[in-house]
């Protein structure tokens, strides 16, 4: 009988031994070198602006790391993701397609939560905005067939010959005769061309302007609109910028802050002149209401011996826009001023950039925000449909029609 070598044995177990130690050291530095891997993947997302500059430290959901290195929100883990990338997505990308379509799918607002609109907006961010010249002139072209802004935006003498009897907007039973007088303070034609300007910024002020930084990139625009005569000192200069060749001013402002330009004058004039030679535009035949005090501020700037042009809506221009609106789905007893502007922008710009357009709360990072930039006073409950409007604006952002600015500007 053969016995086997004790000696043989023994190097078969050390063998056997070493081959182990080597295995496991082998998984041990590949283990090491996954979680050096994940962790510097995020910290590359943690350095990835989401919405131009804000990390991703501010996002409030839940991540889960998919197999290639892209990370899936908790709010939808299995549909949209967000890959880390070191700059933004080509607009026509595949991806990029992909969350353009998200945010086209919601036909209606009441579609989804609010939350989720969110995050849907803020998923495209990733994704460098493109002006779409078919869409965009398909748009235009509807524009100029129902509402037509280089024609009709101000009343003129062209438009609105003397002895014409104008119907007001919204009291549609009363006239006002265009008499030799009201004739003569209205241009003789629209100032403006259709696309006359190649990008135009329309400012509207919501909170949402607050530290964004982003003045100096409104001011570099070749046409800017403001609301409402909103406040741009110094104060403010650095979020909202300085530039305004046109400001609108919404007559109860004139009632409420300067006693419908009855008394004093020159406050309400040196307010103006913040504006520099911006001219100034007024909803005069919006309703009965309204006349007398937008007229009175040509005969203040002309007694003033000012340069600012002033200009009022035309009535059935501001019919046509709402109408159009309507169809598209905001109702409401009336659309904001600053609809109106971007409406009228479209048409006269080839390329149209909204800053302070968010009717939300909250941003689309969940913060809350105060309702204006300068203030937090809530507007009448009911008059405006503000909510509705922004999700047409981020319907025509998706399309490439024009771009909505929600984050910090470079």
């Amino acid at each position: 009988m053969r016995y086997a070598d004790p000696s043989a044995s023994r190097d078969l177990l050390g063998n056997r031994t070493l081959f182990f130690i080597f295995i496991c050291a082998f998984a041990l530095v590949t283990l090491m070198q996954q979680i050096l891997y994940g962790r510097n993947y995020l910290k590359s997302g943690l350095q990835f602006s989401w919405q131009n500059g804000e990390e991703l430290g501010n996002w409030t959901g839940i991540f889960n790391f998919t197999d290639d290195g892209a990370v899936k929100t908790g709010s939808d883990a299995g549909g949209r993701y967000f890959e880390f990338y070191e700059g933004p997505l080509d607009f026509n990308s595949t991806k990029c397609l992909e969350l353009r379509q998200d945010i086209m799918d919601v036909k209606v607002l009441s579609m989804v939560k609010e939350s989720e609109l969110f995050d849907r907006w803020k998923s495209l961010q990733v994704c460098k905005w493109e002006l779409n010249t078919t869409e965009a002139n398909i748009f235009k072209t509807a524009l100029s067939k129902c509402c037509n802004a280089p024609s009709f935006l101000f009343t003129t003498q062209k438009n609105t010959p003397l002895g014409t009897k104008l119907r007001y907007e919204v009291d549609t039973s009363g006239i006002f005769p265009i008499t030799s007088e009201i004739f003569k303070i209205l241009p003789k034609d629209m100032p403006y061309a259709r696309s006359q300007f190649k990008k135009c910024a329309v400012i509207g002020n919501g909170g949402i302007l607050k530290k964004s930084r982003c003045g100096r990139e409104i001011d570099k625009a070749d046409f800017v609109f403001r609301c409402n005569l909103p406040p741009i000192s110094e104060k403010y200069v650095e979020d909202v910028g300085m530039k305004t060749d046109v400001v609108t001013i919404n007559p109860s402002i004139i009632t409420e802050k300067f006693h419908k330009l009855e008394k004093w004058r020159r406050p309400f004039y040196e307010v103006l002149q913040g504006y520099e030679n911006a001219s100034v535009l007024l909803p005069a035949f919006y309703n009965t209401r309204n006349t007398d005090v937008s007229i009175r501020v040509k005969y203040v700037l002309d007694d003033f011996e000012s340069q600012q042009a002033v200009y009022y809506f035309h009535p059935q221009y501001l019919i046509n826009v709402s109408r159009f609106w309507l169809i598209q789905g905001v109702r409401a007893k009336r659309i904001s001023s600053g609809m109106i502007l971007v409406t009228a922008a479209l048409e006269l710009c080839e390329e149209v950039h909204l800053y302070g357009f968010w009717g939300f709360p909250m941003n689309p990072s969940g913060i809350f925000i105060t309702h204006h930039y300068y203030d937090n006073v809530k507007p009448r409950p009911g008059f405006h449909a503000m909510p509705s409007e922004i999700f047409n604006f981020i319907h025509l952002h998706s399309k490439g029609i024009l771009r909505v600015h929600t984050g910090p500007c470079s």
